[in-house]
């Protein structure tokens, strides 16, 4: 059995919805949630799922031997970023080299980089008047958002739509393809 370890910061929909396939299909399975914010609703929906999820701090995250031993511990065939937004420490991503992946909610390399995720891409590309978006599913290096891309999906663009429409289409596009991809790098 494949073992994934998900790090997430915020509502944790996406973290949700790869347990829950996994929990399907069979083949994989969630072992650990962490999150860098103790308020994360990720961490109340992994309680229901029955899925150990942890929160740390910067020092825990940066400098700390923590995190480290826990993915040691839990030695991961593939570390997931869903919704996670700190950049990953260089000592863990030479001990876990070519096993994290990130999904970015644009079609890299267009707005990537630090402080563009979320509403703030999906602004950006509103009023940059983009025909499409989507989404980058990617593996992590030392810089945000530049690591080798694994795959995309794109989405038509209105220009009725707001940055909310463009979110829920951005969304769905998440929704469907994020866990398959895990699987097929699995």
């Amino acid at each position: 059995m494949k073992r994934i370890v998900i790090f997430a910061s915020g509502s944790g929909t996406n973290a949700e919805n790869i347990i829950t396939y996994f929990q399907q299909r069979g083949g994989a399975s969630v072992v650990q949630v962490l999150s860098n914010n103790p308020h994360a609703k990720v961490l109340e929906k992994c309680k229901s799922l029955n899925i150990s999820a942890l929160s740390f701090n910067r020092a825990a995250f940066q400098k700390g031997a923590i995190i480290h031993s826990i993915l040691k511990d839990e030695n991961p065939d593939l570390i997931v970023l869903a919704g996670f937004l700190w950049k990953i420490p260089e000592h863990l991503l030479k001990d876990f080299s070519n096993r994290i992946i990130n999904i970015h909610p644009a079609l890299l390399p267009k707005y990537g980089g630090k402080g563009m995720y979320g509403m703030n891409v999906h602004k950006a590309v509103k009023e940059n008047k983009e025909e499409e978006s989507g989404i980058t599913i990617h593996f992590v290096n030392e810089h945000y958002d530049q690591g080798a891309i694994i795959f995309q999906a794109k989405c038509d663009i209105s220009t009725e739509d707001s940055a909310k429409d463009i979110a829920a289409k951005v969304h769905e596009l998440e929704m469907e393809h994020f866990p398959r991809i895990i699987e097929s790098l699995l």
